[in-house]
């Protein structure tokens, strides 16, 4: 396709500096290559480029298992946990030998949602991820499993690539995956099924398009419309594409029409203290009526009298996502737990606080506040 033709999405792909590269389970359990030697030569293409590229990286369970004698993923955390124990430095190994053969170091980093929601935490992972890319050694990024509870987990390492973009300022994320894309329907079963190539808004209509997890892993289109919601806001890209083909990422970065690529503007990218926001885990979900959806739109701060209803259990400083109807309007910090959120709905804060004197004078600030989905 020449220049001139080419889409604004894939063409802001060829102008991306830094990017994120999710490669799945499935990818790195590969019998006829190495596949650790394979992903770390797609990646050197882009060094060649000028791309700067931070690697998530899953495997450590599957890997794990293999150790264990495993044969399918357990329900057990225990066994999770003492999985992934088994595999980490197994899954750092692999990387480092193949990374090697480039004259590359690799160096790894471990976070668990805790140290995302930790602000300082935040703050030392981004700077430390700074100084990595800086020396030209490669970031390789993993959910710390061995510790890590459903409580405080990211969710899987799609949601974790598109967090570590806002660490990074990346411009783009690539999840690399068994499928070629995003499709119309189920092509192993629907031989009219066509590849999505572009996705411009996470409708509800993409959201149904959603496909189920893997055996050894925890991915599934489900999780990456919610990985690519993620990056937006940080206003980075999303690419979905297969990991297996001959020379995938250099052709994304090329602009040539390969996988699916969920649209974002840079000037969407959330600065300073709402990034680390972004980057947080919802714990809880606020409905609002009419007026205050409004008002929160205008720039306007969550009162309780505009609340009509509180979902999940959340504390203070929590996460949590606001909705209208059903309608997404934003997320931001609560400023009251989960049950002094019920007892106070729907009221003013002058009647509210004849029960709750300690009550705060809005539920979300405006200036913890994000906007969208």
């Amino acid at each position: 396709m020449p220049a001139s033709q080419t889409p604004p999405a894939r063409k802001r792909l060829t102008k991306a500096k830094l990017v994120v590269v999710k490669v799945g389970s499935s990818l790195l359990r590969l019998e006829e290559r190495d596949p650790f030697a394979h992903f770390a030569a797609e990646l050197m293409s882009l060094r060649r480029q000028g791309i700067k590229v931070v690697l998530v990286s899953s495997g450590s369970i599957a890997l794990g298992l293999e150790s264990l004698q495993l044969a399918a993923r357990p329900d057990d955390l225990g066994m999770l946990q003492a999985a992934a124990a088994c595999g980490q430095s197994h899954l750092m190994g692999r990387w480092a030998q193949a990374f090697q053969w480039f004259d590359v170091r690799v160096a790894q980093l471990l976070v668990t949602h805790d140290d995302l929601k930790d602000r300082r935490r935040w703050t030392n992972a981004r700077q430390a991820l700074k100084v990595l890319l800086d020396q030209g050694i490669i970031p390789i990024v993993n959910e710390n499993d061995t510790v890590g509870i459903a409580e405080v987990k990211l969710g899987d390492n799609d949601t974790l690539a598109a967090a570590t973009a806002g660490l990074v300022d990346a411009d783009a994320v690539v999840l690399l995956t068994s499928a070629p894309g995003l499709y119309t329907a189920d092509p192993g079963s629907d031989p009219t099924a066509t590849r999505v190539p572009v996705v411009n808004a996470l409708t509800a209509d993409i959201k149904a398009l959603a496909g189920g997890a893997s055996t050894h892993g925890t991915g599934g289109f489900q999780f990456r419309d919610h990985a690519a919601a993620v990056a937006r806001r940080h206003g980075a890209q999303t690419v979905i594409a297969r990991g297996n083909d001959p020379g995938i990422l250099e052709r994304i970065f090329r602009g040539e029409d390969v996988g699916t690529v969920v649209t974002a503007k840079a000037t969407d990218r959330i600065r300073g203290r709402k990034r680390w926001i972004a980057s947080l885990k919802p714990r809880g979900t606020i409905h609002v009526d009419d007026g205050a959806a409004r008002a929160l739109r205008k720039d306007g701060s969550l009162l309780f009298a505009g609340v009509t209803g509180v979902d999940g259990e959340f504390g203070v400083g929590d996460v949590v996502l606001v909705s209208c109807a059903d309608d997404p309007v934003g997320r931001g910090l609560a400023a009251a737990d989960a049950d002094i959120a019920r007892r106070a709905m729907g009221k003013t804060s002058e009647e509210a606080r004849t029960r709750l004197p300690d009550l705060p004078d809005e539920l979300i600030h405006r200036d913890e506040l994000i906007l969208g989905s």
